[in-house]
Parts: structure tokens; C-alpha cells; sequence
């Protein structure tokens, strides 16, 4: 715990009110917008925080004036206690209680796959605690998302901030992200150590069971033969595939069994520096800088998707279609499942759910164990073609299904329902 004069903290995501939006008696002011916190006026006090769970005490202490703001600002079910100092009873005895709360949850704005993962724990939460919530995020996100989930409130931070002046202030706040760098004040556990998705859960103090959202369109079909989407780009070199002939193997492959193959990457052309992905040669170009819901309608009627560790394989998931997904740097715990995890144990891998590493979002070319080396992104590259091909072959065999086997390997779209 930490006694502040002022909140001076800096945070990523919503700054919580300026001052604790739950009156309390003799002035006291208090709530749970990043953690427990209570002001305090002159006076004498004893204050006491609590795990009202597990009944520890996480804080006390004698207190003439000011803050008093809880370390731990993911879910717990705090309880404040204040006493005048020398008195028996407490002037203030809460415990957090949600039920028909305002409750912000904040996420971050430039992210797709993260967000197709977390944001069905907002649902979760809320049917949980039967409180009213708000989701801050970007708009694309939003106008996939609202149609989804109707008993949740979108707001982009901006039109959240404008509103703040006529709308009830939030009782209590969580902000759902990555942390980094061993935090476990922002999160319960490393979020490399229970996956990037469950992350969620654990944050909101929910169950952290994967929940696949149903994103489907169901939208008119408007390609008459098979095709098959893929998306050959990431955000980080290391996410890439980083294989010479893989993608044009698999390509091949895909269209000697009948499957038109469409790209859909946002962009044709990604890189930085010497090094540039184009979209590689015999897939039809797809690419553009479309809807989300456009996306899920072509993907949704896709024989499957193949991808790597990056937003659209989350959006293929979510419209509930087979996902073969090529990563070497992430480990398969990492993001949702799919028996079509591609990875090669024979090399380096794993560096990004390795918590003695922390990724540098600003290096493009983050290979940390072996950068510079004649090793640099050996998990991506020693996954070759044919061993995606295997994997592909025994998808399009359970897709035909010549003898009516029954297998959670082609998940009926219908099941795990968010």
C-alpha cells in the first residue's frame, strides 16, 4: 500500500477521477478506480484494507491526512475500513459491492487480437457481478464487438471523456492489458505464464475458461468455390513467418486441391529498414484496409485460415472456422487453441512467453536470444513448408469426413458460445 498526498501516479489507458467518486461519512471520499483508494480530511484516523475473501489484511496504519491507494490494481474484493483513532467502530466499513455498479473497463486502442480475446470477459464479468459496464476502444473494435455483446456500453476513451460530464461517475475501474517487466500489481499473474487471452480473466477476477466470440456475419456466401484466406503479416519481424519458399509451398499445395487463395493482410507491402513481406506469389489479392466486419464476412464462409500469431487469426477464430496458425516465437499456450498449432520444438522458440525477456515493441527485428546471429529467427524459418502441408492434409481429410467421424478437431461452430 501507498499514503500519497496527491495521486500522482502515471497510467497508460483512462486516468481514474481526480478525486474518489463514493462518498463516504465525515468527508471521507472513496472507490475503486485503479485499485482501492481513499481520501482522507484532517483528522485522526486508523485505516485498514483488506482481502475481503481471504480476510488479509493488506494495509493498516494511523493516518492524519491524505491517500491511501492500494498497490494491487487488478480484481480484488477489497474492504476499506477508517475509524476515528481510538474508537471501536469504524466510521467506514465498505466492502466492494458491484451489483448495479458504473464499472469502466479500459482497454487498449491500437490492438485487434488482443481485444477479439478479452473482450468476451467484459461479458463475463459483467453477467458475473450483474453490474452496468463500460468498454472503452477503438471504433473498429466497437463495430465489431456492439452487435455481440448489446448489454455492454462501447465508447471510444475520447467519447467516454466528453460523456464523463453529464454521465454517473464509475464506481470502479480495471484496465485490461499486457504488463510487462515482472508486474504483479496490474495483473495477478505474468500474463506469459496463463496466455494472452485468460490474462483477461484474471484481471477481472473471473473465470479464466477461453471464451470464442461469435463474430460471424452471417452474411450472404459471395465467392461460389472453396477458398481458403490466409495472412502472411505481424507487427514484428519475429511473428513472421520467416521461411523462404513456405508460403509459396503451401500456396501450391492449396490450389492443386481446388481452393482459390485469398490474402487478406491490410497492407500489401509491410516491413522497415532492408527488410520488406510482400504478399506472396500465386495468393489472390485480398488486401486492403476494410471493416472488420467485411473481414469476418469473407472469413466466415473460408474453408479454414491460415496465419500466424497476430490480430486476423484471432478474427478467423472468432467467425468459428478451422485456424492453422504458423508461430515459433509464441508458445501454443500463448494464444487461443486450435489443434493446427504449427511450431518447431527442434530450435530456439518461445521468447515472447519467456518472463525473463520483456518484447521491445520498438525494434522490429526483436530476435533477443539470438539477433545478429546466423540463428535470428530460426523458430519461423525451421518451420518449413511441408511440415504446414501435414498439417493441412490431415484438416482437409477431417473436412470430408468420409466416414462420419465425430471430432472437436472441426469445432461445430455453435459450441463455446461466449
Amino acid at each position: 500500500m501507498t499514503i500519497t498526498t496527491a495521486a500522482t501516479q502515471g497510467y497508460a489507458f483512462i486516468l481514474p477521477p481526480e478525486i474518489p467518486t463514493q462518498q463516504g461519512p465525515q468527508g471521507i471520499l472513496f472507490d475503486f478506480n485503479d485499485g482501492a483508494r481513499i481520501l482522507l480530511p484532517q483528522g485522526d484516523w486508523r485505516v485498514e484494507i483488506t482481502d475481503d475473501e481471504t480476510g488479509n489484511i493488506l494495509f493498516a496504519d494511523d493516518v492524519a491526512q491524505g491517500w491511501v491507494i492500494s498497490t494491487k490494481k487488478y480484481f480484488v474484493p477489497f474492504r476499506l475500513r477508517v475509524w476515528n483513532k481510538g474508537d471501536e467502530e469504524p466510521v467506514l466499513d465498505h466492502a466492494l459491492t458491484l451489483r448495479g455498479q458504473q464499472v469502466l473497463l479500459s482497454f487498449p486502442s491500437g490492438t485487434l487480437g488482443d481485444l477479439v480475446g478479452w473482450v468476451p470477459y467484459a461479458e463475463r464479468f459483467r453477467e458475473t457481478w450483474q453490474c452496468q459496464v463500460d468498454c472503452t476502444m477503438a471504433q473498429p473494435i466497437i463495430d465489431l464487438f456492439a452487435p455481440v455483446y448489446p448489454d455492454l456500453r462501447f465508447f471510444t476513451p475520447d467519447a467516454w471523456q466528453q460523456g464523463r460530464q453529464t454521465a454517473a461517475a464509475p464506481y470502479a475501474t480495471w484496465r485490461i492489458g499486457l504488463f510487462f517487466q515482472g508486474d504483479l500489481d496490474r495483473q495477478p499473474f505474468d500474463f506469459r505464464a496463463v496466455g494472452l487471452h485468460r490474462t483477461a480473466g484474471h484481471i477481472l477476477g473471473v473465470d479464466p475458461t477461453e471464451i470464442v466470440p461469435d463474430l460471424r456475419q452471417h452474411s450472404k456466401r459471395q465467392i461460389a468455390e472453396p477458398y481458403v484466406c490466409i495472412a502472411t503479416q505481424s507487427t514484428s519481424q519475429a511473428k513472421f513467418w520467416n521461411n523462404g519458399t513456405g508460403w509459396h509451398e503451401v500456396i501450391d499445395f492449396l490450389k492443386a486441391q481446388g481452393y482459390r487463395v485469398l490474402c487478406i493482410d491490410k497492407e500489401r507491402v509491410v516491413g522497415r529498414g532492408y527488410v520488406w513481406n510482400k504478399i506472396p506469389h500465386g495468393a489472390e489479392d485480398f488486401t486492403g484496409n476494410l471493416p472488420l466486419a467485411e473481414r469476418a464476412a469473407l472469413l466466415e464462409h473460408a474453408a479454414f485460415f491460415i496465419g500466424l500469431g497476430s490480430g486476423l487469426s484471432w478474427l478467423a477464430w472468432g467467425c468459428r472456422i478451422p485456424v492453422v496458425l504458423i508461430s515459433g516465437f509464441s508458445l501454443p499456450g500463448s494464444e487461443f487453441y486450435t489443434p493446427w498449432r504449427v511450431i518447431n520444438t527442434h530450435v530456439c522458440n518461445g521468447c515472447w512467453d519467456d518472463p525473463r525477456l520483456d518484447f521491445d515493441h520498438q525494434d522490429y527485428f526483436w530476435c533477443p536470444r539470438h539477433k545478429g546471429t546466423d540463428r535470428q529467427y530460426e523458430c519461423t524459418r525451421f518451420i518449413t513448408g511441408k511440415q504446414v502441408i501435414g498439417h493441412l492434409r490431415r484438416l482437409i481429410a477431417l473436412r470430408s469426413n468420409p466416414f462420419g467421424i465425430t471430432t472437436t478437431a472441426l469445432a461445430n461452430p455453435d459450441q463455446h458460445a461466449a
